[in-house]
């Protein structure tokens, strides 16, 4: 891992999240972008029979200000001691937050996205989601998602639903890289796929297949054995389990699928208690 992505808003969830970005990347020797997307609203001007479209703000200005509080933030973490080597940079561009944080993510070739998020419930969640779950569906790269109330990072405990289809094995890859950096055991939990059935032969069976494809150490199998929906599943089983961290993959799915059966992934980062690593399967 060499860089990491962080989209900021200045609200506290987004800072809680660099916080922990900060801290991977100091474990794992990587650096740090620091992205702000900001939109200019307009509004018309009324003269005569005509009518002007006119910025609210002056455009410099925002600039300005915004180069300031990114510096002022970047050297506020580097004074701190354990962040002072850290190599952070910063970028700040006018335009929508989900297609910029994504461009960003191509051109910086970011090896993961850290994202705060609130999460969205009810008609919202219904409608539009979240930009979280925008960014897990169209993601070039691993989105590790932090939620409002998690700021410093812990990685002891660790939670993988998985299917235990052969394509679970880029997954699995990406747990081993973090195994070998934070040295802990793995819970793998068997959920069910809603496109295809439990897969043939024995589950343990293809759970050491595919451990042993990757060399992932010290892996745990549990079943769902309850009908609930997977992510409540998910949720309830890591905060009965204690763990700090849930990885899990994602098919991306958009479209018809996406509205018809929704994603797993998302649903569960977007109402988790703990940080939710989505890692995207293709």
């Amino acid at each position: 891992m060499k860089k990491i992505l962080v989209p900021i808003d200045f609200s506290e969830t987004s800072l809680h999240a660099l916080r922990l970005a900060c801290q991977l990347a100091v474990r794992v020797e990587a650096a740090v972008c620091m992205l702000h997307s900001y939109q200019i609203v307009p509004y018309d001007l009324p003269v005569s029979e005509y009518a002007f479209i006119t910025p609210v703000v002056d455009p410099g200005k925002i600039e300005q200000e915004l180069s300031e509080s990114m510096q002022q933030l970047k050297e506020k973490l580097q004074q701190e001691p354990r962040f002072s080597g850290l190599q952070i940079s910063t970028r700040f561009f006018p335009g929508p937050v989900i297609p910029t944080i994504l461009q960003l993510a191509e051109e910086e070739a970011a090896d993961l996205i850290v994202m705060g998020t609130m999460g969205a419930g009810g008609w919202k969640e219904m409608a539009i989601g979240s930009n979280t779950e925008h960014i897990i569906r169209h993601a070039p790269c691993p989105v590790l998602v932090v939620p409002e109330n998690a700021a410093e990072l812990k990685v002891e405990r660790v939670l993988v639903p998985t299917t235990l289809h052969p394509d679970q094995e880029k997954v699995f890859e990406i747990v081993k890289l973090w195994q070998d950096v934070f040295g802990f055991d793995v819970e793998a939990l068997f959920v069910g796929d809603p496109f295809e059935a439990t897969p043939g032969g024995n589950i343990e069976a293809e759970k050491n297949r595919l451990i042993e494809a990757v060399g992932l150490r010290h892996v745990y199998l549990h079943l769902n054995t309850t009908k609930n929906k997977p992510e409540n599943v998910i949720r309830k089983y890591a905060d009965e389990a204690g763990s700090d961290l849930v990885i899990m993959g994602t098919h991306q799915r958009h479209g018809i699928a996406h509205l018809l059966f929704g994603s797993m992934t998302e649903n569960t980062a977007n109402h988790s208690k703990i940080p939710v690593l989505a890692i995207p399967i293709r």
